[in-house]
């Protein structure tokens, strides 16, 4: 079925050909059953907040498909992204368990498809279902990896254009450019390249021109058109 965002909704868990890739929809099949019975299909068009830093948790957010930003805020009104949620992903799980306000806020940067289950049901289900936290376990150890990974990137690269070299070839790689003899990312073709460099190198997107722009010749990514940078 198609949402209103042009988006096709998969309705049932039971029959989503992408669960075996993706860490927490992995489950057995009475569990899945189970969590089939207690969650909310959603559709959201982009720049939908689905909760907001500071508010208590109202329960869990699957991402099936899309992505998600999720940023923090300082007092000053300064907004820092620190992830882009990905599908698979399980948005506000940390919260929901430990009863604490959500962290951050989620925002979606194109239409998603959300899967929510509201905490009391969550909480119930994994007191009923061992496999089930076994999933959350490995989802939140997937996270604190992730985190420290981040923190590595951010801490112990030398300066904000080395950051920026390593997420490109992080985007090619994901992208399928790496293989090729003259990789490319296309940053106009999607959405998430402005938001994936704030939240790795602390830059915007026209700072990230400037600084290619002056540097080409000294640097290793070689800018080949407005569209395109080559990855050398």
């Amino acid at each position: 079925m198609l949402s209103p965002y042009g988006m096709e909704i998969v309705e049932s868990c039971l029959t989503c050909k992408l669960r075996a890739e993706r860490i927490f929809c992995d489950l057995p099949a009475s569990a899945l059953q189970t969590f089939e019975n207690i969650k909310y299909a959603t559709a959201y068009p982009q720049g939908a907040v689905l909760f907001v830093e500071g508010q208590m948790p109202r329960g869990i957010f699957v991402l099936c498909k899309g992505t998600v930003k999720l940023s923090i805020n300082s007092p000053s009104g300064r907004t820092m992204i620190v992830k882009l949620a990905e599908p698979g992903e399980v948005l506000g799980l940390s919260a929901t368990i430990s009863g604490k306000p959500y962290e951050v806020t989620a925002e979606t940067i194109d239409p998603c498809q959300v899967n929510f289950v509201k905490r009391e049901d969550f909480l119930h289900f994994l007191k009923e279902d061992v496999e089930a936290c076994f999933k959350v376990a490995e989802q939140l150890s997937e996270k604190y990896h992730n985190a420290c990974n981040e923190v590595r990137s951010l801490g112990l690269s030398h300066s904000a254009a080395e950051k920026l070299a390593k997420l490109l070839l992080e985007w090619s790689c994901k992208n399928g450019e790496s293989a090729k003899s003259e990789p490319r990312c296309d940053r106009h073709s999607s959405r998430r390249f402005p938001a994936r460099v704030d939240q790795r190198c602390r830059w915007d997107i026209v700072t990230v021109e400037l600084r290619v722009s002056n540097q080409q010749r000294r640097t290793r990514v070689v800018a080949k058109g407005p569209r395109h940078g080559e990855i050398k």
